[in-house]
C-alpha cells in the first residue's frame, strides 16, 4: 500500500512517499481503507524526535492519529462492526511506529471504533477523533464542568480549543478563550462569551473568580492566577510543578485515551447541530501534500483542521 512514511526525524521534506506492507490485524481489529486522515501539532512533533522519550520507533515510520473510511476486513472477536461500516476512530499508537494514518490501509481495534453518521463526511468525521476526544475527555471527563460555571479555554482557534467551546457551551458554561483577533468573530459565532487577543491583552487583567481552566499552551501560573481556590485547571501542555499543585486549585495535566463510545457521543452532538466541525483546510494524500499540511500546521495559526483526503477505494 502507499503511506507517506519518515525515515528520520527531521523537518516536512521528510515525509515522502512509499509502499510498504499493509498492516495485518488482529482477532480484535478491523482493517479500514482510509479515506480521510487529519493533521494534529503531535504529527510534527513526532516527526521532530520530540516524542522520542515515549516511543522507541524504528524507522520508517507512518505518522497520523485520525482516520475515517470503510472496513474492508474484520478480525474474528469483532462483533459490533462489520465489513462495509463506514467508521472513524482516533487509533492506538502502535509500538512499532508503522501503524499510523498517512496511509491507504489503518488496522484499528474495535473498542476505538464509531461508525460514521451518515450526515458526516469522510473529512468531516476525520477532523473529530484526536482533538474532539481530548477536548470532550478533559471539559466532560475531568473539569467535569457544570452549567453556569466560568470556564477559560486557552487557544479557542485550535483544533482541540474549537471543540472544547463548543462542548462547555452545550454543557451550560459561561466560557473565555484567548486567541488572535483575526479569529474572534468565528470563536463568537460558535460560543464563546469572552474572547480575549492574547497578543494585547493578559487574561490575569481581565479574568477573575473562574471555576476552571483548559490549558493547552503551557501557561499554568497564568491560569492559577484567575482561579478559585477551589478552581480546577487541566493541562495538555505542561508539567505541573509541585509549588503549582499546592496552590489552593486542584492541578493536574492529561493525555488522551481512545474511546470509541465517546467519540459516537462526539459525533452525535455533530449530527444534532451541538458541534461544528470546522475544516480549515484539505491537502492531497501526497508527498508534497503532507509536506504543505506540516509546515501550514507547523508554522501558522489556522482555525480548524488540517485534513487529508487519501481517498482509498473499498
Amino acid at each position: 500500500m502507499k503511506a507517506v512514511i519518515i525515515n528520520q526525524y527531521g523537518g516536512p521534506e521528510e515525509l515522502q512517499m512509499a509502499t510498504i506492507e499493509r498492516p495485518s490485524i488482529d482477532q480484535d481489529e478491523v482493517l479500514v481503507a482510509v479515506q480521510a486522515t487529519s493533521i494534529n501539532p503531535i504529527d510534527w512533533k513526532a516527526r521532530q524526535g520530540l516524542l522520542k522519550g515515549m516511543f522507541d520507533w524504528q524507522m520508517p515510520v507512518v505518522l497520523g492519529w485520525d482516520v475515517a473510511g470503510t472496513i474492508v476486513e474484520a478480525g474474528a472477536a469483532v462483533t459490533n462492526f462489520k465489513v462495509g461500516d463506514e467508521v472513524f476512530a482516533r487509533p492506538d499508537i502502535y509500538a512499532d511506529g508503522r501503524r499510523g494514518t498517512y496511509a491507504e490501509y489503518a488496522a484499528v481495534k474495535e473498542d476505538k471504533l464509531a461508525l460514521k453518521p451518515a450526515s458526516l463526511s469522510f473529512e468531516q468525521a476525520a477532523a473529530l477523533p484526536l482533538a474532539g476526544l481530548t477536548a470532550y475527555q478533559v471539559i466532560h471527563d475531568q473539569l467535569k464542568i457544570q452549567a453556569g460555571e466560568k470556564v477559560l479555554i486557552q487557544a479557542g482557534a485550535g483544533g482541540v480549543g474549537l471543540n472544547a467551546i463548543q462542548i462547555a457551551k452545550y454543557l451550560g458554561a459561561e466560557v473565555a478563550t484567548t486567541a488572535s483577533a483575526n479569529h474572534h468573530t468565528l470563536l463568537r459565532q460558535i460560543g464563546a462569551d469572552h474572547v480575549i487577543d492574547y497578543h494585547t491583552t493578559a487574561i490575569q487583567d481581565v479574568l477573575t473568580d473562574y471555576d476552571a481552566v483548559f490549558d493547552t499552551i503551557d501557561a499554568i501560573d497564568e491560569a492559577l492566577a484567575i482561579l478559585k481556590p477551589t478552581g480546577r485547571l487541566v493541562t495538555i501542555d505542561g508539567q505541573p510543578t509541585a509549588a503549582q499543585k499546592s496552590q489552593g486549585p486542584t492541578v493536574s495535566s492529561w493525555w488522551l485515551q481512545p474511546n470509541g463510545r465517546e467519540l459516537a457521543i462526539l459525533g452525535q452532538l455533530a449530527v444534532e447541530g451541538h458541534l461544528q466541525v470546522i475544516i480549515d483546510q484539505v491537502f492531497p494524500f501526497s508527498t508534497a501534500g503532507l509536506q504543505a499540511a506540516h509546515r501550514y500546521s507547523e508554522n501558522s495559526h489556522s482555525a480548524g483542521k488540517l485534513i487529508i483526503n487519501v481517498g482509498t477505494e473499498a
